[in-house]
């Protein structure tokens, strides 16, 4: 057995989005710019409401997706094109913009915890003006799986037998919510070329030898597994973990594509109205 190390840690950033929403982020800073095929994470955690209540208002995304997991509250999505997404308390969207969305994510609850993650996941060359596509689960479709001290929520790709309920062909996402009691054991084969990283949101970990506190991200080096102790208190972290895509990421703000010249244009299309192209369809229950 191969662990994989600790590569690097990734320091969170404080960072204000849509109309005033307070995010961690952690992938998409200076310290990380992006993590193939990974483009950004961020963390929301806060029972203040002047923290979440103005939410995300309409804007647009192009070349990418988004995978929203919701820990703590209830989020609305709305897009121009009259799909509604309810996402509460353990529920999962995967939102393909591709070619083009123009959505909103809007808290409904007006107190209250609102806590969760939003990875935004590349899309290969030849996806980035595919029609958009969405997935959405609540909590009690996602399946779970208990060991000994773990109780490991699968989210995407597969874990002991089981599969998750998204599925991201492009790159093979996989995304587990990992629970462990004080001092147990979690190890998952994960050989190369996956790009792997954990994220700590409760408790602490052991991560190949090295200590993990609460709120860091640590990004894995090559290996064959990740080797992961709980500490004396327990801990909760997600483990992610896609095939990374080598191509060019030329990102400015909503946009993700693989040239300036494809931002530019758009940039053009969204001035001029022509952002949405395509009817995005929904799967999930």
């Amino acid at each position: 057995m191969n662990v994989r190390p600790i590569r690097q840690f990734a320091p969170a950033f404080e960072v204000t989005e849509g109309a005033g929403v307070t995010v961690h982020r952690s992938i998409g800073t200076p310290a990380l710019r992006n993590l193939d095929p990974f483009l950004m994470l961020d963390h929301f955690s806060s029972a203040n409401p002047g923290e979440y209540i103005a939410g995300f208002p309409d804007h647009p995304h192009r070349g990418f997706i988004t995978f929203t997991y919701m820990l703590d509250g209830h989020m609305e999505h709305r897009d121009s094109m009259g799909n509604r997404g309810d996402l509460k308390a353990g529920g999962v969207q995967w939102m393909k913009a591709a070619s083009g969305v123009i959505h909103s994510e809007m808290p409904q609850q007006t107190n209250g915890l609102m806590r969760g993650f939003q990875l935004w996941i590349n899309l290969p060359a030849r996806e980035k003006m595919s029609a958009p596509a969405y997935q959405e689960f609540s909590a009690g479709a996602i399946p779970e799986v208990v060991l000994d001290g773990a109780r490991v929520r699968v989210l995407a790709g597969e874990f002991n037998g089981r599969h998750g309920v998204i599925d991201d062909p492009a790159t093979d996402v996989r995304y587990l919510d990992v629970t462990l009691a004080a001092d147990a054991h979690f190890n998952l084969p994960l050989g190369d070329p996956y790009t792997a990283f954990v994220h700590v949101f409760e408790g602490s970990v052991h991560l190949a030898d090295e200590s993990l506190p609460v709120q860091t991200l640590a990004v894995l080096g090559p290996g064959d597994t990740v080797a992961i102790r709980a500490g004396a208190d327990g801990a909760r972290f997600i483990l992610v973990a896609g095939r990374p895509l080598g191509e060019p990421i030329v990102q400015i703000g909503p946009f993700v594509m693989n040239t300036r010249a494809e931002i530019e244009q758009a940039f053009a299309d969204y001035q001029a109205g022509r952002l949405v192209q395509t009817r995005a369809t929904m799967t999930g229950h």
